[in-house]
């Protein structure tokens, strides 16, 4: 009989938690370690912080702790770093210990950051004998999958372009909220070209750009970014607090793949604050637009079918869903970058 795969999972926020849940119920994998950030967090069993049975797995604060485990991959699940490479130290000492590493963060495509950066977290992959990916909804699914497969459908195309619109509202994290999405503060003092979410942003979507581009056989020059914001018309109630008006209370994100000095690929991502909003009302989640021969428009949305008392949101699962499935392959891959 095969033995289930030995997960770490790594951070418990709204995604980690949700992670940690999918890799409890699946007798597919087995639960041997749990790192955490808060300090209330530490010594408690994984079972209680995931509202499951307990497992005998107890939380750490401790990297060395984790790396001293025996396992096959590790659930990178922090909230986004400032700087974006971050996290990149324990992420590399992670694999120098001969675990593999998936990230729902960073590493979907690392080339697109540079060939140094890809060299250096290839070289410590191959040094503990790992395997470092990326993955989820977006960056790794709408661009990477979607938008290729439709691609497919055109003879030519002249732009590819993804957009998502994100309904934050019900987040109820205000670090996160307040801090790594930027709601609520004075627009005059976001700097939307060069700031830190600008900056975060920049990098992680080149990253999605860059995996459709190779997915569909187009080579870029580089990669240009057009991010812009709105402000909130009234005060909004939100879970996290409150959104001030004429504060933030939405971010577009968008970072264009460039080829021959001309916009070839659109990757477009839309945090929000207020669903009524006239510029966001009604939309899906996400759509999908090649203007090519033909040209083609697909509309997507996740549904919420999640029982009664159940606060996990639909890209909560789907996120979890994506990271459930490359456990397989990111484990059986030979050591190195692995593009899902």
């Amino acid at each position: 009989m095969t033995r289930p795969i030995r997960v770490i999972q790594w951070a418990t926020g709204s995604m980690g938690k949700t992670c940690l849940r999918a890799v409890i119920d699946d007798p597919s994998f087995e639960l041997v370690g749990l790192f955490v950030y808060g300090a209330g967090k530490a010594g408690r069993d994984a079972g209680e912080i995931a509202r499951r049975d307990p497992t005998g797995v107890l939380a750490t604060r401790s990297i060395d702790d984790v790396l001293a485990l025996d396992a096959d991959v590790v659930l990178h699940c922090p909230m986004l770093s400032d700087p974006y490479d971050g996290h990149d130290a324990e992420v590399r000492r992670l694999l120098e210990s001969g675990k593999n590493v998936i990230s729902i963060n960073n590493y979907f495509e690392p080339r697109a950051l540079g060939a140094a950066y890809a060299t250096a977290l290839e070289e410590s992959a191959r040094k503990g004998g790992a395997t470092l990916a990326g993955t989820g909804v977006n960056p790794g699914w709408v661009a990477e999958r979607m938008a290729a497969n439709a691609v497919a459908l055109c003879l030519s195309h002249r732009n590819v372009a993804t957009r998502e619109i994100i309904d934050c509202a019900t987040v109820p994290n205000p670090d996160y909220v307040f801090g790594a999405l930027g709601f609520g503060a004075d627009p005059a003092e976001v700097d939307m070209v060069d700031g830190a979410l600008a900056r975060t942003f920049d990098r992680m979507f080149a990253q999605s750009v860059e995996g459709l581009a190779q997915r569909i056989g187009l080579t870029l020059d580089g990669y240009e970014s057009d991010h812009e914001l709105r402000q909130a018309t009234r005060d909004l109630t939100v879970a996290a607090g409150t959104i001030p008006q004429g504060s933030v209370a939405a971010t577009t994100w968008r970072v264009h793949g460039v080829a021959d000095g001309v916009r070839r690929i659109t990757h477009e991502v839309t945090w929000i604050m207020d669903p009524t909003d006239p510029a966001f009302a009604g939309k899906p989640h996400w759509q999908i637009e090649v203007d090519g021969l033909p040209g083609l428009t697909i509309a997507m949305d996740l549904i919420d079918t999640a029982p009664d008392g159940v606060r996990t949101k639909p890209e909560q699962f789907a996120v979890a869903a994506m990271v459930l499935d490359a456990i397989p392959r990111v484990v059986a891959a030979p050591p190195g970058l692995l593009r899902l």
